[in-house]
């Protein structure tokens, strides 16, 4: 196999800070130095990303002094001979030559572009952006596969189509289009591909482009990408805030503009600064998982997020020669378990749950190359398939073939009886009958990615369908992450509402698991939900689910309040599916092959059932969604809620 990586300097420390800041772990002076992670970040400058003089100290010694090569260049003709005769590549070719007369969908006239950042339209935009890019890195791959030229015209052309746009931007992502009308420069998901793909372009196709491209195509990469960057990790200006941030934005953002900083920029002071700014700003991305490996994203935003984070780590062992290791990062243990998030998250035969703006099954479409490396790294179940999105990602493939063999069958194993992420406050009940009735629910805090302001949620499955719970996100358009969305908001969801007040948003307002009890028989879990609201005179807000795993199951709610004057009370059952109001104490769910039973008795009060449509016309889970209101027919001072779900067919 070719070798990609650039060797690391052999050099002898005299000191012994030296030596304490670097562990080597050669023999003879073999294996290159290990740059020490937790060191590292401890010399950062906490009030910016860009890195100190001590990191890129550190950093010098163990990154090359020249540029990135992603493989091997256009003129490598036994590597790429080697890769075309190999099925992955004679396939990659046959789906390339079937776009070769498409012409590209960018640049979006000026009007669409403020008609899609008004109505917040991803339709309209989106897919002709990712088509351009996707066809465009396609096409590059392929030429460097055939080498007949038949490509290059087309390359020429996207290549400026894309260099033609005002901006890269998703156009929801561009606040009073102030990059399109260039009063800033930002990166966002849309111009890390941009700059990716022009990237691979630049370098890995050398002369066959004419040099003017070349030279276009760089300049702007710098400008867009590099800059761009660089300027915000050394002070948080109104671009590029996500560097900060614990959301896959920073992951996909980050290792975009690494690979293109890497791979194209002259400077190795730029290219030195990029690297060292994205280890701190990593930091701050896996912050944002629970040492248990919980992702409050969900399990899309995993695969999303996580997958271009290993790929950095990818990228950036191959560029270093393994000295720098993010697959470890600073705390093995805890990356082990984020690479192990979806079996632990799975409820049963394939749903999970839909928390946040997660999806509700854990076989997802598109990349599954964060499943790929965390079975490499973190003995993860490997796929049955292997699915790619991006050259990047195909590039890394065909570098380790062995790394990406389809395994015939799935080695999963049986779940256990009940998962608990106990830094969040996350548990998964799992029923265990011929027909499994099960339930996931949380506590967590509404500052959470994504977050809904649904502290205390649920979802009941039943065999593999949802049955009641949490209806999942809104479709990403206008109104879609405002407040007042109500798919987005407490209302939305099977909590509590006392005095006509919802949940307050804020990392302090959270759930509390206070008791946990698992058996063989019966699973019960009591969260504590006051600190959610804001309500002087609640004094004791708690929710108690039991899973009674028995005979077909049963599944109780129970919400026990408590105040120092009379307060109103409401909760809901929440569904997608069909439903039947017997009476007024008795609900019956329905899919189209399974019923279950709820019913509904209050203490200390009497109550009525009001249902009503949600009024959100978009639900990712698909809809319409409907509320199945609870609610007191008089303010009282103490109350308990039950909720029982039982399975009748």
């Amino acid at each position: 196999m070719i070798k990609l990586f650039h060797k690391t300097r052999q050099t002898i420390f005299p000191t012994l800070l030296l030596i304490m800041i670097f562990s080597c772990v050669s023999q003879n002076n073999k294996e290159p130095l290990k740059l020490d992670m937790n060191v590292y970040l401890s010399l950062a400058d906490k009030d910016t990303i860009y890195p100190t003089d001590k990191q890129l100290a550190m950093l010098k010694e163990v990154m090359p002094r020249e540029a990135f090569q992603p493989a091997p260049k256009i003129s490598n003709r036994e590597y790429w001979k080697g890769i075309a005769e190999t099925s992955s590549g004679k396939e990659y070719l046959t789906k390339a030559l079937e776009l070769l007369d498409k012409k590209p969908e960018v640049p979006i006239t000026d009007s669409i572009y403020r008609l899609a950042n008004k109505e917040g339209n991803r339709g309209i935009y989106k897919p002709r952006y990712y088509r351009t890019m996707d066809r465009l890195e396609r096409f590059i791959l392929a030429e460097c596969l055939e080498n007949e030229g038949r490509f290059l015209p087309q390359i020429k052309t996207y290549s400026k189509a894309i260099m033609s746009m005002k901006s890269w931007l998703h156009p929801n992502h561009d606040d009073e289009n102030g990059v399109l009308e260039g009063r800033r420069i930002s990166i966002d998901l849309g111009a890390r591909k941009f700059g990716g793909v022009l990237a691979l372009a630049e370098n890995l196709l050398e002369d066959k482009l004419p040099k003017s491209l070349q030279d276009e195509i760089h300049k702007q990469l710098q400008r867009r990408i590099t800059d761009s960057y660089l300027k915000s990790t050394k002070y948080l200006d109104e671009n590029n805030k996500w560097i900060k941030s614990t959301s896959n934005w920073n992951s996909v953002c980050t290792s975009g503009t690494v690979l293109t900083t890497i791979t194209s920029s002259e400077s190795y002071e730029k290219r030195l600064a990029t690297v060292g700014a994205a280890l701190n700003s990593m930091a701050y991305y896996l912050s944002g998982f629970g040492d248990d490996g919980y992702c409050s994203e969900g399990l899309g935003y995993w695969g999303y997020g996580f997958g271009h984070y290993l790929y950095l780590a990818q990228i950036l062992h191959d560029y270093t020669n393994g000295s720098i290791d993010l697959f470890t990062f600073n705390n093995a243990e805890k990356m082990e378990n984020v690479g192990n998030f979806p079996e632990g998250f799975e409820i049963q035969k394939n749903v999970c749950s839909p928390f946040s703006d997660g999806v509700s099954s854990i076989s997802r479409k598109g990349s599954n190359f964060a499943d790929v490396l965390s079975a490499k790294h973190y003995g993860a179940i490997p796929p049955t398939e292997i699915r790619m999105e991006e050259a990047a990602e195909q590039l890394i493939a065909w570098q380790y073939p062995e790394m990406f063999q389809v395994v015939e069958k799935s080695k999963s194993s049986e779940l256990p009886d009940h998962t608990y992420f106990n830094d969040f406050g996350m548990v998964i009940s799992r029923g265990k009958q011929e027909i499994p009735f099960s339930v996931a629910l949380k506590a967590g805090h509404n500052a959470e990615n994504h977050n809904h302001s649904d502290v205390g949620t649920y979802s009941l499955v039943l065999n593999d369908e949802i049955i009641a719970g949490d209806i999942g996100a809104p479709s990403y358009r206008a109104g879609s992450f405002s407040p007042d969305n109500k798919a987005r908001s407490s209302w939305g969801h099977p909590v509590p509402m006392v005095n006509n007040t919802l949940q307050s948003n804020g990392i302090e307002f959270k759930g509390i698991i206070t008791e946990t009890d698992f058996s063989n028989q019966i699973d019960k879990v009591v969260m504590d939900i006051l600190p959610a609201y804001e309500l002087p005179m609640l004094k004791t807000l708690e929710r108690t689910v039991t899973n009674n795993k028995s005979g077909k199951g049963t599944i109780i709610i129970e919400d026990h309040f408590v105040a120092t004057e009379p307060v109103s009370f409401e909760s809901a059952i929440m569904t997608l599916n069909e439903y039947e109001i017997v009476d007024g104490k008795t609900v019956i769910l329905k899919t189209a092959n399974q019923q279950v039973k709820a019913e509904i008795k209050g203490k200390g009060f009497e109550f009525h059932i009001k249902d009503e449509k949600v009024p959100v016309e978009h639900l990712r889970e698909g809809g319409p969604a409907y509320k199945i209101g609870i609610e007191f027919t008089e303010p009282s001072v103490e109350g308990i809620l039950t909720i029982k779900f039982t399975p009748i067919s």
